[in-house]
C-alpha cells in the first residue's frame, strides 16, 4: 500500500519513524511520502517538508509565518494528489492535520487514520466535531482516550498501547557508563540535572531562562540541556551567558536522562519519557505574557493536570508549576526535595511503576501497523468509487 504520513513535531517524527518501520514489516510493498524529520528520513528518504519548517507555536509566531504555513498546506495537498496514496495517516499536530483531514476526505474521498490523536480531553474539545466528520479511525495511545471518544459518540477508536515504550530504552538494557558519557560530551564528573525545555523556540524562550535560574543554587551538580531536534545551537546560546555551569548536548536525550539524578521538564511528551526512564522530575509550563495563564487555566485547559504523568495517574505524582508559579524559589525547593528527600523521591519512582503498568507492554508500533491494515482492508472492501478515477 501507499501511505502518506504527516508529523509536524519532534515527537511525531519519532513515533512516525517507528510506525514506518512496523508498516514495512507487515506490508512488504509499503511506499511512503511524508512530512516529518530526520528519524522518518532514515526510514523512507527525503521528507516533502521537514518539520523545521512546520514547528510554529503561539498566535504571533503563526501570524509571522503565515505565508510559510499556507505554502506548506498547498505543497502537501499537491503531494497527496500526485502520490495517490491508499491512506492519509495523521500524527498529532492538529491545527495543520485537521485541515489536511478535511481536504483528504471532502476533496478526494481518501481514508484518514489519526495515530496519536490531538489531546482533545485536555483542550479544544470542540475539535471532536472535525474528527467525526473527516477521520475514519483513531488509534489511541492512552487507555482513557477510548472512553473520551465513546462519551462523544465516536466509536472507531482503538487503543494500541503507547509507542514511547518502543522508543525509550528498556529497563534491562545497558546504560552507557557515566564516565564514558561525561567524557564523550566534555562534561564534569559530578551528578547531572537534566533540563528539557521543549521542542519549539517559544517553549524554550519561555521556560529555559527560569530553569537555568537555579544553577547557582546547586554547585555540586551540573545542569545539562537536551537540545531539541530542529533547533540550532545558536538559539540556546542567548540564554547561557549567565549560566556558566549549563552545558548543551543534542541527539542524546534518553542517554542524558539515564545519567540524570533529576530533571526539570517543560510539559509535553517529555514528561512521560522522563517517567518511563525513572527520573524524578519537576514539570513546568511558563507562558509569556504571564497574564495568559489564568485564561488558559479557566477557558482552554479542561482537566486538573497538564503533565501526562499526572493525567495518566489521575493524581499528582510530579509537581506542576504553571505560569507565575515557575519561580527560582519554588524550583529550588522542589529540586532539593527530589535530590535529598529519600522518601519523597522513592514515592515518585513507585508511582512511575504504576503508570507504566497502566500503559501496557511494548510493541505499540507493531500493533498500530496491524490495526491500520485491518481498518484499511475493511474500508477498501466497502462499496465506494475510486476518487482518483472520477
Amino acid at each position: 500500500m501507499k501511505y502518506f504520513i504527516i508529523a509536524g513535531e519532534a515527537s511525531g517524527d519519532l513515533h512516525g519513524s517507528h510506525l514506518m518501520h512496523a508498516l514495512k514489516k507487515v506490508d512488504p510493498n509499503a511506499e511512503f511520502r511524508f512530512l516529518g524529520g530526520d528519524l522518518m528520513y532514515a526510514e523512507a528518504g527525503e521528507p516533502i517538508i521537514h518539520l523545521r519548517q512546520m514547528a510554529f507555536m503561539g498566535f504571533i509566531p503563526i501570524l509571522l509565518n503565515i505565508r510559510t504555513i499556507l505554502g506548506n498546506l498547498a505543497t502537501t495537498k499537491k503531494a497527496i494528489r500526485t502520490f495517490v496514496p491508499d491512506v492519509l495517516i495523521l500524527i498529532d499536530y492538529p491545527s495543520f492535520n485537521l485541515r489536511m483531514a478535511r481536504f483528504a476526505k471532502m476533496k478526494i474521498g481518501l481514508p484518514v487514520i489519526y495515530y496519536i490523536s490531538p489531546k482533545l480531553w485536555a483542550w479544544k474539545e470542540y475539535r471532536i466535531k472535525e474528527i467525526k466528520q473527516y477521520v475514519d479511525a483513531v488509534l489511541s495511545i492512552f487507555p482513557f482516550e477510548v472512553d473520551f471518544y465513546h462519551k462523544h459518540h465516536y466509536e472507531n477508536v482503538f487503543y494500541v498501547g503507547n509507542p514511547l515504550f518502543d522508543a525509550v530504552p528498556a529497563a534491562s538494557s545497558e546504560t552507557i557508563p557515566f564516565d564514558e558519557f561525561v567524557l564523550r560530551n566534555d562534561l564534569s564528573k559530578i551528578p547531572i540535572i537534566a533540563l528539557l525545555a521543549g521542542s519549539r523556540q517559544k517553549e524554550i524562550r519561555d521556560n529555559l531562562p527560569l530553569m537555568l535560574s537555579v544553577c547557582d543554587q546547586f554547585p555540586n551538580y551540573q545542569f545539562v540541556i537536551a537540545g531539541a531536534p530542529g533547533i540550532e545551537p545558536s538559539y540556546y546560546k542567548q540564554f547561557l551567558s549567565d549560566a556558566r555551569s549549563a552545558k548543551l548536548i543534542f541527539n542524546q536525550t534518553y542517554d542524558l536522562l539515564q545519567q540524570a539524578e533529576a530533571a526539570i521538564v517543560t510539559s509535553g511528551t517529555a514528561t512521560l519519557e522522563t517517567a518511563l526512564l525513572n527520573v524524578p522530575q519537576i514539570v513546568v509550563y511558563h507562558l509569556t505574557p504571564a497574564r495568559l495563564t489564568p485564561i488558559l487555566r479557566k477557558w482552554i485547559i479542561r482537566i486538573p493536570y497538564i503533565s501526562l504523568v499526572n493525567i495518566i495517574a489521575q493524581k499528582q505524582v510530579v509537581l506542576e508549576l504553571i505560569g507565575s508559579q515557575v519561580t527560582t524559589q519554588r524550583l529550588t525547593h522542589e529540586l532539593n526535595q527530589l535530590l535529598n528527600n529519600d522518601s519523597y523521591r522513592a514515592s515518585m519512582l513507585d508511582e512511575y511503576k504504576q503508570i507504566q503498568a497502566k500503559l501496557g507492554e511494548r510493541g505499540a508500533s507493531r500493533i498500530a501497523a496491524e490495526t491500520m491494515l485491518g481498518i484499511l482492508h475493511d474500508l477498501h472492501h466497502q462499496t465506494r468509487p475510486n476518487p482518483f478515477t472520477t
